[in-house]
């Protein structure tokens, strides 16, 4: 039985690595990636504005990447079954960064589904990721994926 419990906590290990590596790569990208598309839906930030913005967003990228990073890293290391939020919870956290940058150029809140507005309250642009893929790497839904099942399997193994 302990064997197998230090199997599949290697394995949840090993796969919480790779989201949390994978999750702070396509971060560092997506946050510029996703005030680019707001700004220029929006229409009405000049030349010099908008790149300042992406600019602003390359090292708030960054800064998410590492955060989420590190919150990544803490939640992979508790034990499962204490864990009280799900990866992609966390990640969407990362609404932060490109929303207080689209917020301080005066960017609007676009129009959302009510029940994104109440999932959702402080995603005012519409930014929440629904799964890990939407980050850039489709790689990422499956590794989310393969979490869970591990952690049903050590949750159940437990039991």
């Amino acid at each position: 039985m302990a064997d197998d419990d230090l199997e599949l906590r290697a394995e949840i290990e090993a796969v919480g690595a790779a989201i949390s590596e994978g999750v702070a790569r396509q971060l560092a990208r997506w946050v510029p990636a996703e005030v680019d598309r707001v700004l220029t839906a929006w229409g009405r930030a000049d030349r010099e504005a908008h790149a300042a913005a992406l600019t602003r967003a390359e090292a708030a990228g960054i800064r998410a990447a590492d955060r989420i990073r590190g919150l990544l890293e803490r939640f992979f290391a508790a034990e499962p079954g204490s864990q009280p939020v799900t990866p992609l919870q966390i990640v969407r956290g990362a609404v932060a960064e490109p929303t207080e940058i689209l917020r301080d150029l005066g960017v609007p809140p676009v129009v959302r589904d009510p029940f994104e507005e109440r999932a959702h309250p402080d995603d005012r642009y519409g930014l929440v990721p629904r799964q890990l893929g939407d980050l850039g790497d489709p790689d990422l839904g499956p590794l989310l994926l393969a979490w869970g099942v591990l952690q049903a399997r050590m949750l159940r193994h437990r039991r």
